[in-house]
């Protein structure tokens, strides 16, 4: 049966943005700061300048990566196998927290099993990575006493084992008791603005607002009892899953909101394809991206300085945003946009205000439940706040997990979806530049950041560079199994040997072009960040 698919852009922080200052040692893995999040990048940098330790997990060579006190220079996609190794060091030589995994854990057992075979030796060999450097780095984030914080980003979760990578993490925290305590824990630091907030309100295939799960009827019975309607029970398509669907004929009419999957979306031109099979593609935006020119109908909405609401940001605090001009035109608020649509297809929609938005979802979802406009007005409360007298929650899991006792979930390392071979015998990897935002369609637009980052620069090698007799911006076709883009090339020892790095800002390198749309079994997540390219000059 046909169905109309909503798409909307997607862990909490455990700590507190502000824990940084407590903290004594940092792990950065998956994560340039420095251009992905530069506000919390100056505050990891401040924190090594006054003595903090610093491991980083990373291919390329950041800055970060140079400050390092062990830079693990790992090939892309091998993290599941370093975080095995440095479980396996921290077994061997007796550094685990015994007290907390005693007390606070299960299936430490499965743990030792799966992480016996992970030795320096033979993860040297997956990773790269010199044995001595997974020993140092094991020993330094096992310290006991220390206070150490994991803090990891896209680099870590867009792959199709990134669910995996992500559970390898907290079995290495818990393993060392490093999660509930004042600057320890695991932070992921999310990919855009108000990612936090749009997961928190419901915005994935497989919960309701709040994260409640599908068989859940108690849940389902209070949101059924406020909106007076009947909720189905099913998951619904995760926005990865949406392209196949349409091209399969289940899905006709698709409402995108602030995405712009045909530059965004791995295996662009897969999605593409997709949108020009529908029957219905409505898009609402506040420019006219590549995806709302194909759109029959564009919805223009306000941008955050155009409307009120809250933001929920990485380390879940809820903050007010206030309107400081009108939207131009036509344009109104997305919540604006949502109840008159609503209300021509018959559902009684009644807010007034972002105001009586928020004050439903204080009553419907619980680590909201003590929030309102007057307690948030100055600053900012970190979920969960379960009632009116709570001051919020600077660090989770503090004394016992939401579940009771922390599941250790060993996973076995899973190679990348698509390896070098004699046709695509390179790596791409993709990532930020400081000065632009995403896929552009908002800093592209400022002639001030265009001076700064005006092009896409393919990060090559020495070594890959002599041996194709490529030259510094020299132009260069990178092609891979899904299609092919032309780039001009810098040379550097950043990007491993065998190895390139294009950033995705730019819409003349439509980079994702090339990526793959292989995607995790749990979170849909596709594989950006790793596939097997050719690159090759191109004759001036």
């Amino acid at each position: 049966m046909a169905s109309l698919a909503i798409t909307f852009g997607s862990g909490a922080m455990t700590n507190s943005i502000s824990d940084i200052n407590d903290s004594d040692v940092f792990f950065i893995i998956g994560s340039n700061a420095d251009t992905g999040h530069p506000t919390i990048g100056l505050r990891l940098h401040q924190a090594v300048d006054k003595g903090a330790k610093l491991i980083v997990a990373d291919p390329r060579g950041t800055g970060f990566a140079h400050r390092a006190d062990h830079w693990l220079r790992l090939k892309p996609g091998t993290d599941v196998a370093l975080l095995n190794g440095m479980i396996n060091v921290i077994l061997e030589e007796g550094l685990w927290d015994k007290a907390y995994v005693e007390e606070r854990t299960e299936n430490f057992e499965e743990l030792e099993i799966v992480a016996k075979k992970y030795t320096p030796s033979y993860v040297e060999e997956i990773t790269g990575v010199p044995q001595n450097e997974l020993r140092k780095a094991a020993r330094l984030y096992a310290s006991p006493g220390k206070k150490c914080a994991i803090y990891y980003g896209m680099g870590l979760a867009h792959y199709a084992t990134g669910t995996d990578k992500i559970k390898c993490i907290a079995n290495l925290a818990m393993l060392c008791g490093k999660v509930g305590v004042a600057g320890g824990g695991v932070n992921p630091l999310r990919g855009q603005n108000n990612v936090q907030g749009a997961c928190d309100m419901g915005a994935l295939f497989n919960t309701l607002p709040g994260y409640g799960g599908l068989d859940k009827d108690e849940v389902f019975e209070r949101f059924e009892h406020m909106w007076c309607v009947t909720l189905p029970r099913r998951p619904g398509k995760a926005g990865t899953e949406v392209w196949d669907a349409i091209l399969n004929g289940l899905i006709k009419g698709v409402y995108i909101i602030g995405e712009d999957p045909v530059l965004a979306d791995p295996n662009a031109a897969h999605a593409s394809k997709a949108i020009e099979k529908l029957d219905l593609l409505i898009v609402q935006d506040i420019f006219l991206t590549d995806t709302a020119k194909m759109a029959d109908v564009v919805l223009p909405a306000a941008c955050y300085a155009e409307k009120d609401g809250t933001f929920t940001s990485s380390e879940r605090r809820v903050q007010r945003v206030r309107k400081a001009l009108d939207p131009p035109g036509q344009a109104k608020s997305d919540w604006v946009i949502i109840q008159e649509i609503g209300r021509r297809m018959g559902f009684s929609f009644n807010y007034n205000s972002a105001e009586d938005v928020f004050d439903e979802i204080t009553q419907l979802v619980p680590q909201y439940g003590g929030m309102s406009y007057d307690r948030i007005d100055k600053e900012g409360l970190q979920w969960p706040v379960p009632n009116k007298d709570h001051p919020g929650t600077k660090v989770l899991h503090v004394g016992k997990f939401t579940r009771g006792k922390g599941l250790f979930v060993p996973e076995d390392y899973v190679p990348p979806r698509e390896l070098p071979d004699d046709e695509y015998n390179m790596m791409l990897t993709t990532g930020r530049e400081l000065a632009q935002y995403n896929f552009g369609s908002m800093t592209r637009k400022s002639p001030g950041i265009e001076e700064i980052c005006p092009e896409a620069l393919a990060e090559v090698n020495p070594s890959d560079a002599q041996a194709l007799g490529i030259d510094e911006k020299s132009w260069i076709k990178v092609s891979s199994r899904r299609g092919a883009i032309k780039v001009r090339a810098t040379i550097t020892e950043r990007s491993q040997e065998g190895t390139v790095f294009i950033p995705y800002h730019f819409a003349e390198v439509p980079v994702n072009q090339l990526t793959l749309d292989s995607l995790d079994r749990l979170s849909k997540s596709p594989e950006y960040k790793c596939c097997a390219i050719k690159v090759e000059p191109i004759p001036v």
